[in-house]
């Protein structure tokens, strides 16, 4: 069966992003090796924060790139109230956030933010699937 087991961030200051997600988003930092990558570790999947330039070498591909990276992370909350203080969470921690939450078409709760590298962050609440 697919899954998804480990997601890796390509980015530029791992100090600052360790601080970002572990400080300012509470999440656990499992482990950091050689100031190069950073482990979280979640129920049922890990989140691996790797610099840029290392992550593009060790995946033999270019390193340059910019702007939308064409795809982004969710969290998903159990209430429109918790969206709210999520994104209220990530905005103290650094991030900018690019659409404040609002009533979505399908009948959820939703906004996004940016981290410090600029991926994007969906925060939402779906009333028709329990994702939190």
């Amino acid at each position: 069966m697919p899954k998804i087991s480990m997601i890796t961030l390509g980015i530029a200051d791992l100090q600052r992003s360790i601080k970002f997600y572990r400080d300012g988003l509470g999440f656990p930092l499992r482990s950091e090796h050689d100031n190069e990558v950073a482990f979280f570790e979640m129920p049922g999947t890990w989140l691996a924060l790797y610099l840029h330039d290392e992550l593009a070498k060790d995946a033999r591909v270019d390193n340059t790139g910019s702007g939308f990276h064409a795809f982004a992370l969710a969290h998903n909350v159990a209430s429109r109230e918790e969206v709210e203080v999520f994104l209220d969470m990530a905005r103290a921690a650094g991030a900018t956030i690019t659409k404040p939450a609002v009533a979505a078409s399908w009948g959820g709760y939703t906004g996004y933010f940016a981290d410090p590298d600029g991926f994007l962050w969906e925060v939402a609440w779906n009333p028709h699937f329990d994702l939190a």
